[in-house]
């Protein structure tokens, strides 16, 4: 049989801030906007998460869903209702845009699917929506 991938939403909400301490405030404010407000601004996230893989003979799955959603739920928990820059130390050199953002949660749920399914599946894509009609697809590609 080939590869199939299987796909899940999980929603999250998490704040962050756009800034720069090397630059000025006007520089900060022309280059991010809104986004560099003292205080920041939230998002409820969406998180599209895609495994690759064969499906087990004996269970038909390319990963049990119940494992899916423990492992990426255990990486969210980091974040969920979290300011990115304050509350974590992923953004502290990394201004948390939604791009870094798919690149840090793709460098944690790979490794969190990898421990659950080992060399039967992978992380095949992750796609972070910000906003309903904005959003960063990430593939590891980079890594």
């Amino acid at each position: 049989m080939g590869t199939v991938t299987l796909s899940r939403k999980f929603e999250f909400s998490s704040s962050h801030r756009y800034w720069r301490a090397d630059w000025s405030d006007d520089q900060n404010a022309a280059t991010f906007g809104l986004c560099a407000l003292p205080n920041g601004h939230g998002h409820n996230y969406t998180l599209e998460v895609s495994v690759s893989g064969q499906p087990d003979p004996d269970t038909g799955m390319v990963i049990n869903l119940v494992d899916l959603k423990d492992a990426v739920d255990s990486v969210l928990a980091e974040f969920d209702h979290k300011h990115l820059n304050l509350d974590t130390s992923y953004f502290d050199t990394d201004i948390p845009t939604t791009e870094n953002f798919a690149v840090v949660l793709w460098r944690l749920i790979s490794s969190a699917i990898t421990a659950t399914c080992s060399k039967t599946c992978n992380l095949h894509r992750l796609r972070l929506y910000e906003t309903s009609d904005l959003y960063v697809e990430y593939t590891g590609e980079f890594e």
